[in-house]
């Protein structure tokens, strides 16, 4: 199967593209090789090769949970520049209605 001149324009129209004469010409070529490249693809697929998401197995490298203490409200707030009510005080961004 080739792509043509003429089917480029036709998709270049659809596309709202606008194409020059040696563009069209530029374009056929290319997508004629895409589509072989395509097809030839398909002819090595075969049905019992599963299908796979990656090349390589793949492994987790993250280290195991481990459950830790956490901060406490006072420990967490130490650092703060202003607290209220056992939370950071943060400038107001927004006006209320």
């Amino acid at each position: 199967m080739s792509i043509t001149r003429d089917e480029v324009a036709h998709l270049a129209r659809l596309s709202r593209l606008a194409l020059g004469d040696d563009e069209l010409d530029h374009f056929a070529v290319q997508l004629d090789a895409i589509v072989s490249a395509v097809a030839r693809v398909q002819e090595v697929a075969a049905e019992d090769i599963p299908p796979t998401t990656h090349a390589l197995p793949l492994t987790n490298v993250f280290r195991a949970d481990e459950v830790r203490p956490s901060l406490g409200n006072a420990e967490a707030l130490s650092g703060a520049p202003a607290a209220e009510a056992e939370r950071f005080r943060v400038p107001r961004i927004l006006e209320e209605d």
